[in-house]
């Protein structure tokens, strides 16, 4: 076996104190904690003072007042992770068999036991506490990075709500200005028009969203964009349609291209 994460406790418990001497003797050669009972209460106190520290717990069978199932039972009840093993005669085995879902039994061993199988029990014991307790621990650590990305998918989503919330307020804002304002991007196309800039284009050119000015309907739009982007600044009066308009203009930095915004005053 490989080596042990945390030191190994093993509670023994019988009501023969030679039975215990005989356990103790097995394990000498291995780095295990070896604890004797000579009771079912008595392996139950020496539990409770000694925490969720015991990996085994081997008893027998046939004790007086408590017998080993009712006290494994007792031990699968409060100490779920510890491996339960109970020892016994072969005449007790029919009842041994009857009980063990009752006290959630590992395994059933029978006396007189072979010392090398018992340690090879005990190996597979201890390997099977390890890997169950590993896993757990992946298992919680899994449900905590999942409850993490959870609060992260979730902030982003309150985080997206909002600036859809707030997208759309802008663009409500801005689409009900009493300015009119038109964005061209850096390819030439109308890429953005308020209601009062739309209202004005459409004296001009019946289609003209998404439209590159290069091909407007009236090369007046072309020119006043083309000195937006020579000089960076506009401030112009021109007539379209049957007004006269005071038309600003500027070029603004947007996803990394330059784009121009022409706004139209009613002069």
């Amino acid at each position: 076996m490989e080596s042990l994460e945390m030191p190994v406790k093993i509670l023994c418990v019988d009501d023969e104190r030679n039975v215990l001497r005989s356990l103790e003797r097995i394990f000498l050669d291995d780095e295990y904690e070896i604890v004797t009972a000579g009771s079912g209460d008595e392996g139950l106190e020496i539990m409770s003072e000694a925490g969720d520290s015991f990996q085994v717990v081997v008893s027998d069978y046939r004790m007086p007042v408590m017998n080993g199932v009712e006290f494994l039972k007792a031990v699968y009840e409060r100490w779920p992770d510890t491996v339960r093993i109970v020892l016994s005669g072969y005449a007790d085995a029919g009842a041994i068999v009857a009980a063990i879902n009752e006290g959630h039994i590992y395994k059933f061993i029978p006396k007189p036991w072979n010392d090398e199988e018992l340690r090879v029990t005990i190996q597979n014991c201890l390997e099977r506490y390890f890997l169950l307790k590993k896993n757990r621990e992946l298992f919680e650590e899994l449900a905590r990075a999942n409850q993490v990305l959870e609060e992260k998918v979730q902030q982003r989503t309150e985080d997206l709500e909002l600036r859809n919330k707030a997208l759309e307020f802008s663009q409500t804002m801005l689409g009900n200005l009493p300015v009119g304002v038109v964005g061209i991007d850096e390819c030439g196309l109308i890429a953005h028009c308020n209601t009062v800039a739309a209202g004005i284009l459409k004296q001009l050119c019946d289609d003209f969203f998404g439209t590159d000015i290069q091909h407007f309907c009236d090369d007046r739009l072309k020119i006043l964009v083309e000195q937006v982007r020579k000089e960076r600044t506009l401030n112009t009066v021109d007539t379209f349609g049957d007004r006269s308009w005071r038309v600003l203009g500027r070029t603004v930095i947007f996803a990394d291209s330059e784009s121009v915004v022409l706004v139209f005053l009613e002069v």
